[in-house]
């Protein structure tokens, strides 16, 4: 079952979806060689509670952490340690919140010092691939138009689009249908309604599109230990265009000043 959000469950959304940006936001003054991964889980938490939210990932299906941070050819899903950071590193950090019983959800993909110029456009490109999908998100589009854009996009830069890994619903609960994935038929799958609200969050691989979980349970690394990025926004789909309910320009004002 797929629920159309109200205008107001909307605003609620574009709340809950502001906090999470702005979150993201504030690990980003962490992102150095030398910091934790569980250090920036710390700052991360506090922020959080600071303004009334709850992390939503923590305790989610048992996953310990607030933070998913994922280094490298780690994909998603990675669990903050003592792993510290180091220059020419890439980390996808994803990051939920619960306000007013609405769930934001968003994940954005760091360079730590300067990264290697074919890494810089991996990422670049993993963007360009989600915005093309955000585009799509229109009334009267059909599901499959989404993952048709941002899979050509990514493959025609020489990519691979991972295939178990997906987006999804967003509202009252943290996962919610539709499945949303990162590759498709133009022309196929549900049509597009007015309130339908789901994060589009393409996972996009250096080599091989093939990934495996590691012992702890949740890590998803590339199979041929290639780097992998990762940019989720959650948007509402609208009649004529679409409702992006988080961003990347609290984080872009952060970078772009350090």
């Amino acid at each position: 079952m797929i629920y159309l959000k109200t205008g107001e469950e909307l605003g609620y959304l574009k709340e809950s979806n502001m906090l999470v940006s702005r979150t993201l936001a504030e690990v980003a003054r962490y992102i150095r060689p030398g910091v934790t991964t569980l250090e920036l889980d710390r700052i991360a938490e506090e922020y959080i509670r600071d303004h009334k939210g709850v992390p939503a990932f923590l305790g989610y299906k048992g996953f310990p952490n607030t933070l998913c941070t994922s280094v490298n050819s780690e994909v998603v899903h990675g669990i903050p340690s003592a792993l510290t950071l180091s220059e020419g590193d890439i980390i996808s950090v994803d990051c939920g919140v619960r306000l007013n019983g609405y769930y934001g959800d968003s994940a954005y993909t760091f360079e730590v010092g300067q990264v290697k110029d074919n890494i810089r456009l991996l990422l670049q490109t993993t963007r360009e691939a989600l915005y093309k999908g955000v585009e799509k998100a229109v009334e009267g589009r059909r599901l499959g138009d989404i993952g048709y854009v941002i899979q050509r996009h990514a493959e025609a830069a020489g990519y691979s689009v991972v295939r178990e890994m997906v987006g999804h619903g967003l509202g009252k609960h943290l996962h919610e249908e539709p499945e949303v994935p990162n590759y498709g038929k133009k022309g196929t799958g549900i049509r597009l309604k007015s309130g339908m609200v789901f994060c589009l969050e393409p996972m996009i691989n250096m080599g091989t599109k093939y990934v495996y979980q590691e012992n702890d349970g949740w890590t998803i690394r590339t199979r041929d230990n290639l780097p992998s990025a990762h940019f989720e926004l959650a948007v509402a789909v609208g009649k004529k265009e679409p409702f992006i309910l988080s961003t990347f320009k609290f984080i872009e004002e952060i970078i772009k000043n350090e």
